[in-house]
């Protein structure tokens, strides 16, 4: 893979992690529950599967989708009723993520990072912005190191991205800032869970 090709994973990595959306709102309202800590291990087990769909992309995944879209289909409305199931637990949560906090009750490092992998594993968008703009970097990596390129990049790109957000958000006052508006982000992320998943389905 030439430098110049490199370059333009780089960018098209960096405009997919930095473009606001579910996974955003995933490692802001982990940070906001627990912390510095809970952020990142969400942010790097989202990026985890993020590294997952540009190695089955490097192995296969059009040709995949290609002839049995079923399997895409059921990936999707699995990845549907998740998001649904996480956007109604944000909407109905009690008091906020606050609330919790004083109750002493952060969501444990297992859980942010199930929901971190969980978001990028089970979300079709991401899916399909692997197998519409990666096929021309899989054709350029005819060697190993070309390869593991095309897997490292999006990994690390989308970790260091969601590791920034995580440790910006979580500085003293900036935290309490988001603290005093917990329960709206609880709603707002909800809501834009639930919007997603009901797109995903409709777009099917």
């Amino acid at each position: 893979m030439s430098w110049s090709m490199w370059l333009g994973l780089l960018a098209i990595c960096a405009l997919g992690a930095m473009s606001p959306g579910p996974s955003l709102a995933m490692v802001v309202r982990h940070t906001l529950g627990g912390g510095r800590s809970r952020g990142i291990v969400c942010a790097w087990a989202h990026a985890f599967g993020i590294g997952v769909y540009a190695l089955i992309t490097l192995l296969g995944l059009a040709a995949l989708m290609e002839h049995y879209p079923l399997v895409f289909k059921t990936i999707a409305i699995a990845g549907a009723l998740y998001l649904a199931w996480m956007g109604w637990k944000a909407l109905t949560a009690q008091g906020g993520m606050q609330q919790k906090l004083s109750g002493g009750a952060p969501a444990s490092l297992w859980v942010a990072a199930r929901d971190g992998i969980a978001m990028s594993v089970l979300n079709p968008k991401i899916m399909l912005f692997f197998t519409a703009l990666f096929s021309q970097f899989v054709l350029a990596a005819q060697h190993s190191g070309g390869k593991s390129l095309i897997v490292l990049t999006p990994l690390i790109v989308d970790g260091l991205w969601y590791t920034i957000i995580a440790i910006m958000l979580s500085q003293p006052k900036v935290l309490d800032k988001l603290r005093d508006k917990a329960s709206l982000i609880d709603k707002l992320t909800g809501g834009v869970l639930l919007l997603l998943a009901v797109r995903v389905v409709v777009s099917l």
